[in-house]
């Protein structure tokens, strides 16, 4: 959209409604001429007029500085509210940013593109499919987990009627809109989160968090949602579930607070401009960026923020633990054990059948008698 505005831009600037007739006409029969450094310029001169000195934003933004003077302008969502997508779409407005960064991995970025009907459907159906796509993706033990954590957002999506990930689809938007505007995924892959959680955990502990997941029912409203703002919902319900679990709330909570806050600093180096001429050395000036996150996650980002950050001890995944293995053969054990089972039931109860056919006991009746004869 924005390359097809263009043109249409350049030209506008470039005519004069002061103009005399002929010469019009004579720019009316030409193509403008403008380099693609020119038309940057322009576009960039629209966008820096759009952007507000002072922006009024809601009481949700945080802004942060970086060290090269960039602005960060990090809005705390709750995943299921309107009032977030509203306020996510009155910051990029306002503030007009270089680069927008979401608490999404590329694992989750379908939802970016799907239209809220699908997205509901999606979000309450947990099915064999499903299973079978996170056990393959992240393996069996973080599989399960993430499924019993999909089976809480859909409990929250079936009572609400609302399906999550609202406020990034009206960042993709709204970024969109915006000249020059680039988009980040900013979260941790999801499979290094979950099987880093279920490396944090003994064998009984993910016995009991998998039986608190399993029997959550507590009914929610939209009004609970929006008391919520303070702490994400989403990540308020997990918090009181893993509250007796230390090295789950770090692994889940803690170190995504690290990983987004890199991955804004990363997004929030300066801009260079193209020069005039390829001898003319270009200019870098400070970026502004729009982050959206869940509430719970801007504590942890202001903590972490004028600090030195090294992203590879977070990203590592620890091999299996002896509980993992021996709940992993014992789970496969089970499964080859109940195939097996069946199957030799199906058999006995078809040679049983065959065995009882009029054909069958007729070859059987004259094998016997021709034995005695040999």
């Amino acid at each position: 959209m924005q390359e097809e505005q263009q043109p249409e831009t350049a030209a506008d600037l470039m005519s004069s409604s002061d103009a005399p007739e002929d010469d019009q006409k004579e720019t009316s029969d030409e193509s403008p001429n403008i380099s693609d450094a020119d038309a940057f310029k322009i576009l960039l001169e629209m966008k820096m007029k759009k952007r507000q000195k002072k922006p009024n934003l809601p009481s949700t933004v945080t802004e942060l500085v970086t060290e090269e003077g960039s602005k960060v302008f990090v809005v705390g969502t709750a995943h299921f509210s309107d009032s977030s997508k509203r306020d996510v779409v009155k910051t990029i407005q306002e503030v007009q940013p270089d680069v927008v960064v979401v608490e999404l991995c590329q694992y989750r970025v379908s939802m970016l593109k799907m239209d809220e009907k699908t997205l509901l459907k999606e979000a309450k159906e947990i099915n064999l499919e499903k299973l079978q796509q996170a056990i393959k993706q992240n393996g069996v033990m973080s599989g399960l987990m993430q499924m019993l954590l999909l089976k809480v957002s859909a409990h929250i999506t079936e009572q609400l009627g609302m399906a999550p990930g609202g406020e990034f689809r009206e960042a993709f938007k709204e970024a969109g809109k915006v000249p020059f505007c680039k988009f980040h995924l900013g979260d941790r892959p999801i499979p290094v989160t979950f099987k880093r959680a279920i490396a944090a955990l003994s064998f009984w502990q993910k016995v009991k968090l998998a039986w608190g997941l399993c029997f959550l029912s507590d009914p929610i409203s939209k009004d609970d949602v929006e008391k919520c703002k303070q702490k994400d919902l989403l990540e308020q319900m997990m918090a009181e579930m893993i509250g007796e679990f230390p090295d789950l709330h770090r692994t889940i909570v803690s170190e995504r607070d690290i990983y987004l806050t890199y991955m804004l600093k990363q997004a929030a180096k300066r801009i260079e401009l193209p020069g005039a001429s390829e001898t003319e050395p270009r200019k870098c000036i400070p970026s502004v960026v729009v982050g959206v996150v869940g509430m719970g996650h801007v504590p942890g980002i202001e903590k972490n923020w004028n600090t030195d950050l090294n992203i590879h001890e977070i990203m590592s995944v620890p091999p299996p633990s002896t509980s993992s293995k021996v709940v992993r053969f014992v789970i496969k054990a089970t499964v080859f054990g109940l195939v097996g089972y069946g199957c030799y039931r199906v058999g006995q109860r078809t040679f049983q059948f065959v065995l009882s056919m009029p054909t069958t006991q007729n070859c059987l009746q004259r094998l016997t008698e021709i034995r005695p004869r040999h």
